[in-house]
Formats: structure tokens, C-alpha cells, sequence
């Protein structure tokens, strides 16, 4: 062996430091006296040369964790002390662990062999610019030897392994950290995939054929060859799985997507990140060593031949190293695409693709007796491994292409074995009672997946798919639904968790029912009437059933039926216009009748709550969750649709007889408002008929009301019924509805004052509204006078028949529009006297003096922006007297020591009406900062920016930057800090010395949050801040006086200015840290003041930065950078927006520059 350096050690300190480092690992790993035993380990990563010791330790020592530690030690000093080091010492370093590795490669510690791999690779990287190419030939001279054998068995295994993580060390997705530039691993990556990259693949592949051959050739094949091969195969997976950079040079913009679509191969298509998988594009220098020399066929034939030779002991060969090597191999290759195939309209990679397609289809064939076996054997990997292979085929063709891949040698088309395998899984995963057993849900996940890619495309129309596929689709659609029933009724009496992961989570449970309801649009002429035959069945079952038992099993299918429905009749619509899906528009117009009509059939089910008895018998609140929430979607899609004639979509010709008789059953006619009334009954029962039904009663008003009252079309027939009368009046004057859940009845206030938008004009809109809160504004102001406020107001029901009035006023706020105003102004006003009332009242009481200030808020936010000089002075007059209530009667004060304690968001609660407050704040503020209102200044009405500062006054000193932890009252402070510096920075200039301290203390600490939103609003609020300083100082005036120049402080030494201070910050975020992107305009805008107040302070601190540069070309290079940041583009000494905007260019040019030098990693 070579020496290493670091001599000055004899053996007998050699020895004696070994057996130190070895007691300290016993200790450790006998838990006794573990801080000293850590002591001496960190030590030796600490001591300077520790190579030769290491080294003694590495050959010398029977343990093994000694051995991995001194691994570990030498890997930390020579990244440390790379520059002190000879070339030929980083050279020794080298070659002293490749040929520790080779000659120990039978050693039973594996994980020290491949911690000693993997440090060799990384002092390979680190020397990678410094070695010469003969150095680095020389270095893997010897590796190629190994990997041809020429050493041995065991060594070749560990070349290979080697190999890998050589590969993983120059992949940046998976480097490890070495405190360099990230232009340092772009180059080295860069250089690797040119020039190593191909080579090493070819050194794994011919090793693979070279035992692979063996394996399937002989009868006695030793457990060391097997290894070699797995890890062969392994190492080509690897590098299959680089991040090919020098194709995508190679390519230009358009040479890939010559024929995109002529072919059906696409060029569009997305990485699989979800399943943690990527397409491969390497290019076209690898075309001979993947595509010419039947390299793909090779992988499967071996696969094959190996799968025959181990049929007999298929259970545990099916999960061995070697064949889970193989099948990722092939999986990769279903991935490989882009110029690797010449251009020859997709033929080649159509080819190539048959291939694969045609060998793993006997993965899973027959499907029912394959996923048999994996049920009782759990041998499921081969199964995993087959999906995702359909689904990297299946991203690459468009629909046709993917369906006849497999007719060339199949009478029948890929669509078919999809929907065969998807039908067997689905069966499984609903019959599955094993919690633990969970290949299913992972097989069905990819499955959904590949059906979604086949099935989701923009570009998908029914002539996309076959009349065998649709049949095929169909059949698919019914199993599931069958599946899902059969599941439903076995576990609907079950009191155990053993179905659990069959009621999964409802946003999982959702995305897969989203999933299922594509594949029922493919077919939707037969899927949908197989819905409505299923419901007609099991109603006329449920209502002619006797047995308990059998009902509620009935009553699940019905669950589940709903569910289903609800998802392929329509889409959620979150953020989108609703319309009815584009599938069942075209379908169904052969049917003249609207009784007939599937849709209409599906959505008549609900009707049968409205009989008392039969409700009572068979309506539960889950049945009756699923019906609403039913009836939410439904009517959102297919009550009143906007007439395409008005300026709105329109649907295709071929679907109009279809769209006549859905106009005709529910749109703007008598019997539309027949099924609008029906509904709203519906409604009704759902919120008096099952008392302490949270999750009903908040799907009814949250969910299905909101539906409702979501278009004026709709509203301006629903504010004629009677039945939505009868809830106004039952909302006023019935004690029924005041039973809800206090949030529930703010979102039936906000949906009943929401459908004062259909009526003809303001006046109409502003009585309704005052007829709805007029009973409740005159209830409260009662309590407010009583004669024995103080006791009675203690009283529990009254607390909470309070509460439940604020949140209806909270909602009724929240139904704010602009024809409305003037209605929900008059009831803000007529219970400001009685809040302030109210406020001293439950100043003890923190639910009630929560909802006063969140209806406050919701004044605020509400009404700032409509309000007149008069309105205007009416509200922050009462704002003010509200925080002076607040303030004198101490609510809300918090001990500073409690805010260490909080553990958890639930916790964070307690202060929730410190956040009430700082929202407050930050929409008073919005009124300054946009206010439309024309002035009067007979109006005697204090300062807004004066109620800001009292309510700053008070939240500041409740404000520790413990508290600033948590997300919700981060961002509202800094959000109310933006708004304030941006709108009164004069009033900020003015704060005393502590006050002005904390608000920059809090910003330094905000400008380092993980949260973008957050730094953003600080980067505005210093922008603003230091802007109203140079501008000051323009015109000759002081700014911000004091804080803007340096300072004694109380220790005597001297402090920076405020504007010094963050100047410093700015750069050191822009230079040191991992600085976002999208934040380079606020960043720009921030820093461009700071420079033009302290262009000297600014050049002392390039100079200062630059002499810290120990690297000559950084420092140059640096240098140019920063030059050029403050002298191009025609930059001024102004803040004018043309000159913010040339300041942002350069930047972020700055920022392109520098981030591959500055930035380590």
C-alpha cells in the first residue's frame, strides 16, 4: 500500500489512537458514556493530516464501524485541505481506496466497502478540473481491469459498484455536498456525460452479457457471478437515469418534433415525477450502443431465459437482486426517447417500444391467475414493475398509437390488456382486508395513471379509440362499479378498521374517483345507463326491504353509486367555468325524452328525501352527505346553464338534441324552477331534519347553497320561490336554524344574502337584505341594553346566542356586492355601539371577543373601498374607540415566555385575535393606499393612519420573533408591516427608538423566511421605507433622520444605520444564499435606493468582499459582475419606474452571472 501523507506517527501511537477510536464505537454502540466516546470521533474528523492514521485504521482494524469512521475522516480532511495537498497526495488518496476496495472486495462489511467506494468517488469529483486526462485514464485503467474480470469475481462486483457511485457522485440530483460552486458541478457533470458516460455504460453492459450468458447457460452458477451481474445491470439503470444535458445541445428546437403527432409518437409529454421516474433522452451518440446492436432485445431475451430457468422457484427468484435489475432496466428503456431514434417518422421507436410491449406482456398474463398468486404468495414486484412500463409506453403514443402497438403480434390491442390488468387489480384492492397488503393501491395508482395519460389528452375525441377499445373501456368501467358495490355492501356492517384503506382519505379517495369517471366518459352510451340500471335496482330493493341489515348494506351502494355518479356526470370546477363534460354532451341523442334521459334518471334519486317516512327509514346522514353533495355538483352543471347565445359557450351541433332536453327539464322555464324548488326543499330537511349533522348541514350550506346562489341567472328565479322563502323566514324568526353549528350559520347568512344579486335592481337587493338582518342587528342591540347587562349577558345561552349572531353577520358581510352595500353598511353601523358594548361585556370571554374583531375585519374588508368621506369617518372613528377598548381593558395580552411553548398550529390558535387585529390593520391601510372616495373636509374624522399606529402600539409589544414562526401570524404581520411602510413611512420615521428597532429587528427576520410571500413583503416594505428616505433627501428634508446614519450603542460600540443594515443583508441574500428567482423584482426595487443613499458604504463593502476572495478568477469575475450591475443600461441616480425597470435587467443578468461560481454546494 501506499503511504498517505501526514507522517510524524510512530506505531505505537498509531495503534494506541486505533484502540481509543475503537473503545469510543463500543461505547457508543453500548450507550455508555457516549458524549466523551463522540468527543474523541469528532477529533479525529477535526485533526489536521489525519491520512496516515486512517489509513493504519482502514487496514488494521477488526472493527468495522472503526473502519467506516476512518472512511469518513479522511473524505472530510481532503475536501478541507484539497489546496494543501500535492497533486500526487490527491492522487496516493485515490488509489489507496480503489485498491483498498479491489483486494478487500470479499470482505463481509459491505457497508464499509461502499462507504470507501463512494469516498473515492468523491475525491475523483473533487480533483476532477485538476487532473490531467492521463491521470484520470491512468485511475480508471485499473477500474476497467476490474471490470473485465481480470482481478477476480469479487473485485469485478466491487468495480461495478464503484462505477455506480461514481455515476451518483456526478448526477446532480444525487451529489453529495462539497462546498463548492454549482458551476463547478455543472462542469464536471458536463465533462463526465461527454466523455465517460457512454464508456462506463458499455463496461456494465458487457459484464451483464458476459455472466448473463453464463447464468442461463449453466446449470451451476455461483452466487458471486450472480452479483456481478446484478450489480452490472443495476449500474446501467443508473446511468439511464442521468440527466442527459449534451442531447438537449445536440437537438435543436424542433428537430425532435418533426412528425410530433404523424406517427403518434409524442414529443410533448411531461416527466413521470410523480412516480419518481423520467424520460430518456441521451441522444444520438448513444444510438449504437441502445438502438443498432439489439441491445433492448438482448435485456429481454435474458429476462425471459432467466424467468424460464427459474420457473420452478419463480416465489423467490421473481424479488432477487438480478431479476429486480432486469426488469428496471427494461422499464428504462420504455422511457428512452428524443434523437436517439433517427428521423424516420417514429418507426424505429415504434419498434422499439412493440418490443418491449410484446415481452412484458407475459408479466401479467393471464391477469386473473397472476395477481391470484401475488395475493396469496405477495410476489408483486414483477406486476409494479409491468405498470410502470404501460405507463412510460403509453406517455409516449397518443391514444391510437398506444392501443395498436400490440395488434402486430396480438389479434387484439394494448387497451385491452390495460383494461384486463386494471379490472384484476381492482378487484383486488376492493376485496383486500389486509391493511398491510398494499400493492394493490400502488398497482392501481400507476394503472389510473396510464389510463389518465391514454384518456385526459387535450386532444382525446371519441374517434381516438376503437369500437373494440370502447367495448373493452366499457366492461373496465363496470368492473369497477361492481367492485366498489361488492365492497360496500361486505364492509357496510363492520365495526372494525379492517377495510380502512378502502374508505380512504377523501382528496385520495376523490382523485381516483376522477380517475374512474374518464374511463366512463370514453363509453358514456354504455357506462352511464349502467348507472342507472344499478340505481333503479337498488331503490326498488331498498324500498321493498324488510331486513335492518340488508338496508344499511343497500344504503353504502347507494353511497358509493352517488359518489361515482356525481364524478362522471360532472367535473369539480374548482377555479373554472362548470360546464357539462364534452363526452356526455355528444351522447344520448337518440333520446327524445327527458324522463329518459340519463342524467335526468341519475339525479332523481334525491327526490325520495323529501317523503318524511321514507327518510326516517332510510336517509342516514351519510347517505344524505352523499346526496348533497351530489345535488351541489349536478346543479352547479346542469340547472339554468348559461345560454350560449348571450355571449357564452356554446356546445358542439351534434350535441344539441341532447342539450334541448337537459334545457328542457332544468333551464330557464317552470319546470327549471320545479327542480330548483325541489332542491332548495331538499336543502331544507338537510338542516332541520338531523340535528348536530355538522358535516351535512355544512355540505348543505357551504357546498350546495353556494351552488345556487353562484350565478345571477339562477338567483333571479331562486329569489321568487317560495320554498327559499320559507328558509329566509325560518334563518329570521325560528329558533330551528339556530341550533346549527355557529360556522354553519355564517355560510347560510352568506348564501341568502349572496342571492340578493337576481334581484331587478339595487333598491329590491338592499330591502331584501335588511329584511334578512334587520331582526338580528335589533336582537343584538337588546342584549347590548339590558338592565343587568353584566349578568345576563353571563349567561350560557346568551354567550352563545351572541356568538351565533356574529357569525351571521360575519357572513352576511362576506356577501358584500356593490348592490348591495348600502344595506350591509346600515347593519355594521347599527351595531357598532352595541359591539363596543359588548366588548367590555366579554372581555374575559375569548370566543366572543374573537368573532366581534373578525366581524370587524370583515367590515373593514367589506366596506373600505365603497365608503364616502362620511361612511369613511363613521368606520375608523368606531375602529378607534374599538381598539381603545381593547387596549384599556388589557384583552389579548400574552406573556412572552408562553410563546416559546407552542408546539403546534392547534396551539397557535389562542392568538387568534392578535391575527383578528393585524388584519384589521392591514385593510385600514388598504383604504389610504386606494382610496376612490372623494374627500370632504368639513368631515371631522380622525387620521387613519393614526388608528393604524394605536393598533400598531398595541400588537407591537405582543410581538416576539418566537411568534413570528407561525406561517398565519407571520404573514399578517408582514403584511400589515408592507402596507404600513408603503402608505405611511413618514409616521414609521416618527416611532420612537424601541418602536423603530423592532420593526427592523422583525424584517431582518422576515427577509430570512422560507416563506416567498413573506420575503416579499418585507423586500416592498424596505423599498418603501428607504425610497421615502432618498426622497426626503432630495427635496432637502430630514427622512428618516436619526436611524439613517450610525450610532452609539448602549455598549458603547458603534452601530450601523438602518439603511447600512440592510444593505448588508440585501447582499449577502443575493451572493451567499439560496436566493428565489421570482423575487429578483422586489430584490431590484429594494436595493436600488440602498445604493443610490449609500453608494460609499455600498463600494466598502464590494471591496471588502472581493479581498475575501481567495480564488483569483472569482474575484475577477465577481468584480466584472458587480461593476456591471450599477453601471449598464443607462442607469440614473432617480427611482423613476423606467429606471427600477433597467435596475431589475441587470439583476438579474447579475444573478445569471454569478450563480454558477457563487453559489456552492
Amino acid at each position: 500500500m501506499r503511504r498517505l501523507p501526514g507522517g510524524g506517527a510512530d506505531l505505537p501511537q498509531l495503534q494506541s489512537t486505533m484502540l481509543a477510536i475503537e473503545q469510543a464505537c463500543s461505547s457508543i454502540q453500548m450507550h455508555a458514556n457516549p458524549t466523551e466516546a463522540e468527543k474523541i470521533i469528532v477529533s479525529l474528523h477535526d485533526s489536521p493530516m489525519p491520512y496516515q492514521l486512517c489509513q493504519f485504521i482502514l487496514e488494521n482494524s477488526h472493527m468495522p464501524i472503526a473502519r467506516f469512521l476512518a472512511a469518513a475522516a479522511i473524505r472530510v480532511a481532503a475536501l478541507r485541505e484539497w489546496g494543501l495537498l500535492t497533486d500526487e497526495d490527491k492522487r496516493n488518496l485515490i488509489v489507496f481506496f480503489l485498491g483498498f476496495v479491489m483486494e478487500r472486495a470479499s470482505a463481509s462489511d459491505t457497508y464499509v466497502q461502499s462507504k470507501v467506494s463512494a469516498v473515492a468517488a468523491q475525491l475523483i469529483k473533487r480533483g476532477w478540473q485538476d487532473f490531467t486526462e492521463g491521470d484520470k485514464a491512468a485511475i480508471f485503467l485499473e477500474v476497467k481491469r476490474a471490470s473485465e474480470g481480470i482481478y477476480g469475481v469479487d473485485a469485478q462486483f466491487a468495480g461495478m459498484d464503484f462505477l455506480e457511485s461514481l455515476v451518483s457522485e456526478f448526477s446532480p440530483s444525487t451529489a453529495t455536498s462539497m462546498g463548492l460552486p454549482r458551476e463547478f458541478h455543472e462542469l464536471c457533470q458536463s465533462s463526465f456525460e461527454k466523455n465517460y458516460l457512454k464508456e462506463f455504460y458499455v463496461w456494465g453492459q458487457n459484464a451483464a452479457v458476459s455472466f448473463g450468458d453464463k447464468i442461463v447457460g449453466s446449470a451451476a452458477t455461483t452466487m458471486s457471478e450472480i452479483k456481478v451481474c446484478s450489480a452490472a445491470l443495476r449500474l446501467m439503470c443508473q446511468i439511464l437515469n442521468w440527466s442527459f444535458k449534451q442531447a438537449a445541445s445536440v437537438s435543436g428546437p424542433s428537430s425532435s418534433k418533426t412528425h410530433a403527432f404523424s406517427s403518434g409518437i409524442r414529443h410533448d409529454t411531461l416527466l413521470l415525477k410523480k412516480f419518481e421516474r423520467s424520460l430518456v433522452e441521451p441522444g444520438p451518440a448513444w444510438h449504437d450502443v441502445l438502438i443498432s446492436s439489439g441491445h433492448t432485445i438482448w435485456i429481454l431475451n435474458l429476462y425471459e431465459a432467466l424467468r424460464q430457468k427459474y420457473s420452478s422457484d419463480n416465489l423467490l427468484w421473481i424479488d432477487s437482486p438480478l431479476a429486480v435489475s432486469a426488469r428496471q432496466l427494461i422499464v428504462q428503456l420504455c422511457s428512452l426517447s428524443g434523437s436517439i431514434f433517427p428521423s424516420d417518422n417514429g418507426q424505429m421507436q415504434i419498434k422499439h417500444l412493440t418490443q418491449i410491449l410484446s415481452a412484458i406482456i407475459k408479466w401479467i398474463e393471464p391477469a386473473d391467475l397472476i395477481l391470484e398468486a401475488i395475493t396469496n404468495e405477495h410476489r408483486d414486484s414483477e406486476v409494479l414493475d409491468a405498470c410502470h412500463a404501460l405507463l412510460s409506453i403509453a406517455t409516449l403514443t397518443d391514444c391510437m398509437l398506444f392501443d395498436n402497438l400490440l395488434r402486430s403480434v396480438r389479434p387484439f390491442g394494448t387497451l385491452r390488456v390495460l383494461s384486463t390488468l386494471t379490472c384484476e387489480v381492482v378487484k383486488a384492492y376492493t376485496a383486500s382486508a389486509d391493511e398491510d397488503d398494499r400493492w394493490s393501491s400502488e398497482a392501481l395508482d400507476i394503472l389510473l395513471e396510464a389510463w389518465g395519460v391514454v384518456l385526459g389528452r387535450s386532444d382525446f375525441t371519441k374517434t381516438s379509440i376503437s369500437t373494440e377499445a370502447v367495448a373493452d373501456t366499457a366492461n373496465l368501467f363496470n368492473v369497477i362499479v361492481e367492485s366498489y358495490l361488492n365492497a360496500a355492501a361486505r364492509t357496510a356492517l363492520d365495526d372494525d378498521n379492517q377495510s380502512e384503506h378502502f374508505h380512504a382519505s377523501i382528496s385520495r379517495r376523490d382523485e381516483m374517483l376522477r380517475s374512474y369517471s374518464l374511463i366512463a366518459r370514453a363509453a358514456a352510451d354504455v357506462t352511464v345507463p349502467f348507472l342507472v340500471g344499478l340505481f333503479s335496482e337498488r331503490v326498488s330493493l331498498l324500498l321493498s326491504q324488510k331486513s335492518t341489515n340488508d338496508a344499511i348494506s343497500l344504503l353504502e351502494e347507494l353511497y358509493w353509486l352517488l359518489l361515482i355518479t356525481g364524478h362522471v356526470l360532472t367535473d369539480s370546477g374548482e377555479g373554472e367555468t362548470i360546464l357539462v363534460p364534452e363526452a356526455l354532451q355528444a351522447s344520448f341523442s337518440n333520446i327524445p325524452e327527458e324522463a329518459q334521459h340519463p342524467v335526468v334518471v341519475l339525479s332523481c334519486f334525491a327526490r325520495h328525501s323529501l317523503d318524511p317516512e321514507t327518510r326516517a327509514c332510510y336517509f342516514s346522514p351519510r347517505l344524505m352527505e352523499a346526496v348533497i353533495w351530489f345535488l351541489a355538483r349536478w346543479a352547479d352543471t346542469y340547472v339554468m346553464p348559461l345560454d350560449g347565445t348571450k355571449g357564452h359557450i356554446c356546445t358542439p351541433h351534434e350535441s344539441q338534441a341532447s342539450k334541448r332536453v337537459l334545457h328542457s327539464f332544468a333551464g330557464e322555464n317552470d319546470q327549471g324552477k320545479l327542480v330548483l324548488d325541489t332542491i332548495i326543499r331538499i336543502s331544507m330537511v338537510a338542516l332541520s331534519s338531523y340535528p348536530g349533522e355538522n358535516e351535512l348541514q355544512t355540505m348543505t350550506c357551504h357546498h350546495l347553497l353556494v351552488a345556487l346562489v353562484r350565478r345571477r341567472n339562477v338567483c333571479a328565479h331562486l329569489v321568487t320561490l317560495e320554498s327559499w322563502a320559507g328558509i329566509a323566514n325560518a334563518f329570521v324568526n325560528e329558533r330551528t336554524l339556530f341550533q346549527l353549528n355557529a360556522r354553519v350559520q355564517r355560510y347560510l347568512a352568506q348564501a341568502l344574502v349572496s342571492a340578493a344579486f337576481g334581484l331587478k335592481d339595487s333598491e329590491a337587493s338592499n330591502q331584501y337584505v335588511r329584511n334578512l338582518l334587520g331582526p338580528m342587528t335589533t336582537y343584538l342591540k337588546d342584549i347590548s341594553i339590558q338592565n343587568n347587562l353584566k349578568g345576563f349577558a353571563q349567561q350560557a345561552d346568551v354567550i352563545y346566542t351572541v356568538i351565533c349572531l356574529m357569525e351571521r353577520l360575519r357572513g352576511a358581510m362576506r356577501a358584500t356586492q356593490p348592490r348591495t352595500q348600502k344595506a350591509t353598511f346600515e347593519m355594521g353601523h347599527a351595531v357598532m355601539d352595541s359591539l363596543l358594548t359588548l366588548l367590555e361585556v366579554y372581555k374575559n370571554q375569548s370566543a366572543v371577543v374573537y368573532q366581534i374583531l373578525k366581524f370587524v375585519v370583515d367590515l373593514v374588508d367589506a366596506q373600505v373601498t365603497f365608503l364616502n368621506a362620511e361612511d369613511t369617518s363613521i368606520l375608523v372613528s368606531f375602529c378607534l374607540q374599538l381598539l381603545k377598548v381593547y387596549s384599556s381593558h388589557n384583552i389579548g395580552k400574552i406573556s412572552l415566555s408562553l410563546s416559546s411553548s407552542l408546539q403546534s398550529e392547534a396551539q397557535f390558535e389562542k392568538y387568534k385575535d392578535l391575527r383578528a387585529l393585524l388584519q384589521l390593520l392591514v385593510h385600514l391601510c388598504s383604504k389610504d393606499l386606494v382610496d376612490f372616495s372623494s374627500g370632504s373636509d368639513e368631515v371631522d374624522s380622525p387620521e387613519i393612519a393614526n388608528v393604524v399606529f394605536i393598533g400598531l402600539h398595541i400588537i407591537t409589544p405582543l410581538i416576539s420573533l418566537d411568534l413570528l414562526k407561525y406561517p398565519k401570524l407571520s404573514f399578517d404581520y408582514f403584511a400589515l408591516l408592507s402596507h404600513m411602510l408603503e402608505v405611511y413611512p413618514e409616521k414609521v420615521a416618527q416611532l420612537n427608538k424601541d418602536a423603530f428597532a423592532h420593526i427592523a429587528h422583525t424584517l431582518d427576520f422576515g427577509l430570512h423566511c422560507q416563506d416567498i410571500d413573506v420575503v416579499d413583503r418585507c423586500l416592498r416594505a424596505v423599498d418603501a421605507l428607504v425610497s421615502y428616505h432618498f426622497k426626503s433627501r432630495v427635496k432637502g428634508e430630514e427622512g428618516l433622520g436619526a436611524y439613517a446614519i450610525d450610532s452609539q450603542g448602549t455598549n458603547g460600540e458603534l452601530q450601523e444605520s438602518i439603511l447600512k443594515r440592510f444593505l448588508r443583508i440585501l447582499l449577502q441574500l443575493l451572493l451567499f444564499e439560496d436566493f428565489r428567482m421570482e423575487l429578483v423584482g422586489s430584490m431590484a426595487d429594494a436595493l436600488l435606493p440602498l445604493l443610490l443613499c449609500e453608494h460609499d458604504s455600498y463600494q466598502r463593502m464590494v471591496h471588502e468582499l472581493l479581498e475575501r476572495q481567495s480564488n483569483p478568477d472569482t474575484k475577477i469575475r465577481l468584480a466584472d459582475a458587480l461593476q456591471r450591475l450599477t453601471s449598464t443600461n443607462q442607469l440614473t441616480s432617480s427611482l423613476e419606474r423606467s429606471n427600477r425597470q433597467r435596475f431589475r435587467k441587470n439583476l438579474q443578468i447579475f444573478l445569471t452571472d454569478i450563480s454558477g461560481y457563487m453559489r456552492t454546494k
